[in-house]
Protein backbone atom coordinates (compact mmCIF):
# COMPACT_ATOMS: atom_id res chain seq x y z
CA UNK A 1 0.00 0.00 0.00
CA UNK A 2 2.00 3.01 -1.21
CA UNK A 3 1.81 6.27 0.71
CA UNK A 4 3.14 9.54 -0.68
CA UNK A 5 3.64 12.79 1.21
CA UNK A 6 3.95 15.99 -0.80
CA UNK A 7 5.30 19.13 0.83
CA UNK A 8 4.76 22.43 -0.95
CA UNK A 9 4.49 26.13 -0.31
CA UNK A 10 1.02 27.39 0.62
CA UNK A 11 -1.25 28.87 -2.00
CA UNK A 12 -2.89 25.96 -3.81
CA UNK A 13 -6.64 25.51 -3.59
CA UNK A 14 -8.25 22.40 -2.16
CA UNK A 15 -9.34 21.56 -5.70
CA UNK A 16 -5.76 21.77 -6.99
CA UNK A 17 -4.50 19.60 -4.13
CA UNK A 18 -7.26 17.02 -4.69
CA UNK A 19 -6.51 16.87 -8.42
CA UNK A 20 -2.79 16.50 -7.72
CA UNK A 21 -3.40 13.71 -5.20
CA UNK A 22 -5.70 11.84 -7.61
CA UNK A 23 -3.18 12.17 -10.45
CA UNK A 24 -0.28 11.01 -8.32
CA UNK A 25 -2.32 8.07 -6.99
CA UNK A 26 -3.25 6.98 -10.52
CA UNK A 27 0.35 7.14 -11.73
CA UNK A 28 1.57 5.20 -8.71
CA UNK A 29 -1.10 2.52 -9.13
CA UNK A 30 -0.36 2.14 -12.85
CA UNK A 31 3.42 2.16 -12.43
CA UNK A 32 3.69 -0.07 -9.38
CA UNK A 33 0.86 -2.40 -10.35
CA UNK A 34 -1.45 -1.87 -7.41
CA UNK A 35 -5.04 -0.81 -6.94
CA UNK A 36 -5.55 2.96 -6.78
CA UNK A 37 -7.75 2.44 -3.71
CA UNK A 38 -4.65 1.27 -1.84
CA UNK A 39 -2.71 4.47 -2.49
CA UNK A 40 -2.79 7.38 -0.05
CA UNK A 41 -1.47 10.87 -0.74
CA UNK A 42 -0.94 13.62 1.84
CA UNK A 43 -0.22 17.23 0.90
CA UNK A 44 1.31 19.41 3.58
CA UNK A 45 1.85 23.12 3.18
CA UNK A 46 5.14 24.49 4.50
CA UNK A 47 5.96 28.18 4.57
CA UNK A 48 8.95 29.17 2.46
CA UNK A 49 10.76 30.48 5.55
CA UNK A 50 10.45 27.04 7.18
CA UNK A 51 11.35 24.94 4.12
CA UNK A 52 14.99 24.31 5.03
CA UNK A 53 14.34 23.26 8.61
CA UNK A 54 11.06 21.39 8.05
CA UNK A 55 11.61 19.75 4.66
CA UNK A 56 15.23 19.94 3.51
CA UNK A 57 16.86 19.06 6.85
CA UNK A 58 14.21 16.60 8.13
CA UNK A 59 12.99 14.86 4.98
CA UNK A 60 15.27 15.34 1.97
CA UNK A 61 18.76 15.06 3.45
CA UNK A 62 18.07 11.99 5.64
CA UNK A 63 16.34 10.19 2.73
CA UNK A 64 18.92 11.05 0.07
CA UNK A 65 19.79 7.42 -0.65
CA UNK A 66 16.10 6.68 -1.36
CA UNK A 67 15.43 9.66 -3.63
CA UNK A 68 14.80 8.53 -7.19
CA UNK A 69 14.10 12.14 -8.15
CA UNK A 70 16.48 14.51 -6.41
CA UNK A 71 15.81 18.24 -6.20
CA UNK A 72 17.65 20.55 -8.55
CA UNK A 73 18.44 23.00 -5.75
CA UNK A 74 20.32 23.05 -2.46
CA UNK A 75 19.64 24.76 0.83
Amino acid sequence: MPHVEISCYPGRTDKQKAECAEGVAEIIANTLGCNVSGVSVAIKEVNQADWKTEVWDKQIVPAEEYLYKKPGYTC
